[in-house]
C-alpha cells in the first residue's frame, strides 16, 4: 500500500470517530497484511517492544498521580503555594502555576496535573471574579508542565524508542520547564494587573508556618523521586514504584484524603488510564515499524542529503510537522510515529537526541492545547462545565508563549544540554 493510500485510510478512520488506538491498530494491521507479512509477526512486534523495564514506570507514575489528586496531596501543595504568592494580585493564578510545577515534578502526567489543579482552583478563581476563560486557560496551560518537568511519561516513552538514558532526558527538561513556568508567571502578573484581579488575604506568620509544615510530606515526594534517581540508589522504574507507594502512604496516613476502602477504585482507575496509554503505544509502535520498514525514513534521509538542508532548516520543518500532527493525534502517537522516521537524520545533522527530546516534548505540550484534539482543553471543559471555545480562548496567550519557548529550545541547544553535560560530562 502506498503512503498516500495509508494516509487516506488513516484520516477516514479518524473522521469516522474511531478511537485513536483503534485507528492506529487497524491501519497497522491492514498495512502488515497488504505488505504480505505473516500476521503472527504483529503480536510478536508488540511483545518485543513492550518487553521493557523502563515502560513499567508508566503505571506507577499514573498511580502516584491518582493518589495525589484524590488523597489530599494536591490540596496541600495548593495551600502551600497560596501561603507564598496568594497575597499578590492575581495570586490564585500564581498559586496554580506554582503548585502545578511541584505537582508535575511528581506525577509525570499533564492530564492528571490539569485535572487535579482544575478541580481545586478553577472554582476558587471564579468565586474571586476571575474571568472563566483566564481561569481555565491558566490551569490548562500550566498542566502541560507535567510532561516537561521531570519525571515525564513522554520522555520515558521517547527513551524506549531512542534507547537513551532516562535520567539524562529528565535533566534536559529542567531548565526549559522552569523557563516556561517563568514566562507563564510573567504573563499572569501582567494580565492580573491589567484586569485588576483581587489580591488574596495574606496569612499570619503562624499560619504560614503551619501550612508549610503540613505540606512538607507532599514537598518531599519530588525530592525522594529525583534524589533517588540521581543518587543512583534506585532506577527510574524503582523510583516510580516508590512514588506510587509513598503517595498512597501519605494520602492514607498523613492527609487522610482517602480510605482503605477507596484504594481498589483508585488502583482500578490508574489501571484503566495505563491501559489506554499502552493501547496507543501498541498501535503507534506497529505503525512506526511499518513506516521504517517501508523505507520512508531512507527517502527522508536522501531528501535531506540531496537538498543540503542545514540542522536549523530541518528542525524548523519538523516543528511545523509536529504542530500539525499534534492538532489531530494523541501526543504519544505523534512521538511513536515520527521519532523512528527522524532518528536516522539526527546524527548526520549533528543534532543531539537529548536536545531533540525536549523539542518533541514542547511540541507535545502544544498538542495538548491545540484543537480539535487538545486533551487538556476537554479535561478542563468537562470538570468545570466551561464551553470548549471558552477554554480555547483562555489558552491562546499561553500557546503563543510556548511557541516562543519552542523556538528558544530549538535554536539554543544549551538550554536542554547544559545540565546533562554538567552532570554526566557528555
Amino acid at each position: 500500500m502506498s503512503p498516500l493510500a495509508a494516509m487516506g485510510l488513516f484520516f477516514f478512520l479518524l473522521v469516522a470517530g474511531m478511537p485513536i488506538f483503534l485507528v492506529l491498530g487497524v491501519l497497522s494491521l491492514v498495512l502488515f497484511w497488504a505488505e504480505g507479512n505473516p500476521l503472527i509477526s504483529f503480536p510478536q512486534l508488540f511483545i518485543d517492544h513492550l518487553n521493557s523495564q523502563t515502560l513499567i514506570a508508566i503505571p506507577f507514575f499514573v498511580m502516584a498521580a491518582t493518589f495525589m489528586q484524590r488523597g489530599g496531596i494536591a490540596k496541600a501543595l495548593v495551600d502551600c503555594a497560596y501561603s507564598w504568592v496568594g497575597g499578590m494580585r492575581g495570586g490564585l493564578a500564581l498559586v496554580c502555576l506554582l503548585a502545578t510545577t511541584v505537582f508535575a515534578a511528581i506525577s509525570g502526567s499533564s492530564v492528571a496535573t490539569a485535572m487535579a489543579m482544575g478541580t481545586l482552583l478553577v472554582p476558587a478563581m471564579l468565586a474571586k471574579n476571575y474571568e472563566q476563560h483566564f481561569a481555565t486557560g491558566v490551569v490548562g496551560a500550566s498542566g502541560t508542565l507535567g510532561i516537561l518537568i521531570p519525571p515525564s511519561l513522554v520522555m520515558i516513552v521517547y527513551a524506549v524508542i531512542v534507547e537513551e538514558s532516562v535520567p539524562q532526558l529528565f535533566l534536559a527538561g529542567v531548565i526549559p520547564g522552569l523557563l516556561q513556568a517563568t514566562l507563564f508567571g510573567m504573563w499572569i502578573m501582567y494580565y492580573a494587573r491589567r484586569r485588576n484581579y483581587p489580591r488574596g488575604e495574606p496569612m499570619s506568620r503562624s499560619e504560614l508556618i503551619r501550612v508549610n509544615i503540613h505540606a512538607l510530606p507532599a514537598m518531599m515526594l519530588p525530592v525522594i523521586i529525583l534524589g533517588g534517581i540521581y543518587s543512583g540508589i534506585v532506577t527510574v522504574t524503582e523510583a516510580a514504584g516508590v512514588a506510587a507507594f509513598a503517595a498512597m502512604f501519605i494520602s492514607l496516613i498523613y492527609y487522610r484524603g482517602c480510605t482503605l476502602q477507596e484504594i481498589p477504585s483508585i488502583m482500578a482507575h490508574s489501571i484503566r488510564m495505563t491501559g489506554v496509554i499502552f493501547f496507543i503505544i501498541l498501535g503507534a509502535l506497529a505503525l512506526g515499524h511499518w513506516i521504517t520498514s517501508a523505507g520512508i525514513a531512507d527517502v527522508l534521509v536522501d531528501y535531506v542529503t540531496e537538498n543540503n538542508l542545514t540542522d536549523w532548516q530541518f528542525l524548523l520543518l519538523v516543528n511545523i510537522l509536529m504542530l500539525v500532527l499534534g492538532m489531530f493525534l494523541e501526543t504519544l502517537a505523534v512521538i511513536l510515529i515520527t521519532v523512528p522516521v527522524v532518528l536516522p537524520l539526527l546524527e548526520p545533522l549533528g543534532i543531539s537526541p537529548i536536545h531533540y527530546a525536549v523539542i518533541v516534548t514542547v511540541n507535545m505540550e502544544l498538542a495538548l492545547l491545540t484543537p480539535p484534539i487538545g486533551l487538556n482543553l476537554y479535561v478542563l471543559s468537562s470538570i468545570t462545565g466551561a464551553r470548549i471555545e471558552t477554554v480555547t480562548r483562555g489558552v491562546v496567550p499561553f500557546v503563543l508563549i510556548m511557541l516562543v519557548l519552542l523556538m528558544m529550545v530549538t535554536f539554543i541547544p544549551e538550554l536542554s544540554l547544559f545540565l546533562p553535560q554538567l552532570v554526566y560530562g557528555k
